[in-house]
C-alpha cells in the first residue's frame, strides 16, 4: 500500500497558501445533458501545493463553486460537498481549500487508496433546485475521475442521486441504489471510538460512564453522537444554532442546554466540536473547560498556532482525521 506520512507526534494543520485566481478559462454547454441546465464557465485557480483548483459558474442555474483536489499521489481525490451561504468567494475558497488538505491525511489515515478534495457552492438553503446540482454534477465531472464528491454540510444523499445523472463521480448514494448510503451516523460512530481512545489514553479507562460532554453542533453527526454517549451513561450538554435540534435531544433525552457561545467554556471531561471549523482558536482556547477535544468538524484548529496553545494548556486533542 502506497503511504502518505506526517511527522509522528505531529498535527498536520492546514493553512491557506498564495492563490492566483483564474489561470485558464473554458466554457461547457448543457448539450446532451438535460433540459433547464445552462451554460457552466469553468476558470482554473493556480494555488500553491494544490494540484488543481478550479470555479465553475452557471448563471441560469445559480451555481457558484469551488472544486480543490490537493493530492492525487494515493489515489483520486475524495470530498464531501459543502452547499452553504458562504458571506463571499474569499470565504468559499479558503475553506475548500482548507478541507481538500484536510482529506488527503483523512483519505491517507484511512488507507483507502484515495487522496483529498472538497467542493463548496455559495448556496442559500431554498436556491438548490436540481438543475443547480446537475450544473455542479457538471463541474465534478469536468474533472474526469479526478475528484470523487459525496455528501457534506447542506447536501445529503438524495442530492447526491441528482448529481449523478450527469456524472458517474459521486460517492455515498442512497442503499437502494447500491451506494454505502449517508455515511453521518458511520462518522459518529468513528467519533465515538475516538473518545473512547482518548479516555483510556487520558483517563485511564475507555468506559465513558460518569464522564461529561459537551458536544457542540447536533446535526445529522453530531445527535447520533448524542445518543451514543447518553447510552454510555455519560452526562451530556449539548449546544446548535438550531434550537429545535436541541430543544429535540432534550425532550428526548433529557440532557442539558447551552448557548453555542458559551459551550466550549463549560467545565467537562471531553469538549465535542461537531459543527464548522476552527472552533479551536487564540481566544477560546484559554477559555476551555475540558481535558479532552474529541469532535466531527472539519480543520477544528484556526491557526498552526492553537496546536500549541492546547498542548501548554495540557490539553489532549484528537485531531479531525
Amino acid at each position: 500500500m502506497r503511504q502518505l506520512l506526517v511527522p509522528h507526534g505531529t498535527v498536520a494543520v492546514v493553512s491557506v497558501p498564495s492563490i492566483t485566481r483564474c489561470e485558464e478559462h473554458a466554457t461547457m454547454n448543457a448539450e446532451g445533458v438535460g433540459d433547464g441546465l445552462g451554460e457552466l464557465v469553468v476558470d482554473a485557480v493556480s494555488v500553491d501545493g494544490y494540484e488543481r483548483v478550479i470555479r465553475g459558474e452557471d448563471a441560469r442555474t445559480g451555481l457558484v463553486a469551488y472544486i480543490a483536489v490537493h493530492s492525487t499521489a494515493l489515489g483520486p481525490a475524495l470530498g464531501g460537498a459543502r452547499f452553504y451561504p458562504f458571506a463571499d468567494e474569499d470565504a468559499a475558497l479558503t475553506d475548500v481549500l482548507r478541507l481538500a488538505k484536510g482529506m488527503t491525511y483523512k483519505s491517507a489515515v484511512a488507507g483507502n487508496d484515495l487522496g483529498g478534495g472538497k467542493s463548496v457552492a455559495i448556496v442559500e438553503p431554498d436556491a438548490k433546485t436540481p438543475e443547480l446540482l446537475r450544473s455542479f454534477g457538471r463541474l465534478v465531472d469536468s474533472l474526469a475521475g479526478g475528484y470523487i464528491t459525496a455528501a457534506d454540510v447542506g447536501t445529503n444523499s438524495d442530492d447526491l442521486v441528482v448529481v449523478r445523472e450527469v456524472t458517474p463521480y459521486v460517492g455515498g448514494l442512497p442503499r437502494s441504489l447500491g451506494g454505502s448510503g449517508d455515511p453521518s451516523p458511520m462518522t459518529a460512530v468513528g467519533v465515538h471510538q475516538a473518545m473512547r481512545a482518548a479516555a483510556a489514553h487520558r483517563l485511564g479507562s475507555d468506559d465513558l460512564a460518569g464522564l461529561s460532554f459537551v458536544v457542540v453542533g447536533v446535526g445529522k453527526v453530531g445527535h447520533t453522537l448524542v445518543e451514543l454517549l447518553v447510552a454510555d451513561g455519560g452526562d451530556v450538554t449539548v449546544a446548535d444554532v438550531d434550537e429545535a435540534a436541541v430543544s429535540a435531544l432534550v425532550s428526548a433525552y433529557g440532557v442539558s442546554a447551552v448557548s453555542p457561545a458559551e459551550a466550549h467554556a463549560q467545565r467537562c471531561d471531553v469538549f465535542a466540536p461537531c459543527a464548522l471549523g476552527a472552533a479551536l482558536s487564540s481566544e477560546t482556547i484559554p477559555q476551555l473547560g475540558c481535558q479532552i477535544v474529541v469532535g466531527a468538524a472539519n480543520n477544528q484548529l484556526a491557526t498552526p498556532e492553537c496546536a500549541r496553545l492546547l498542548a501548554e494548556r495540557g490539553i489532549l486533542y484528537v485531531p479531525d482525521y
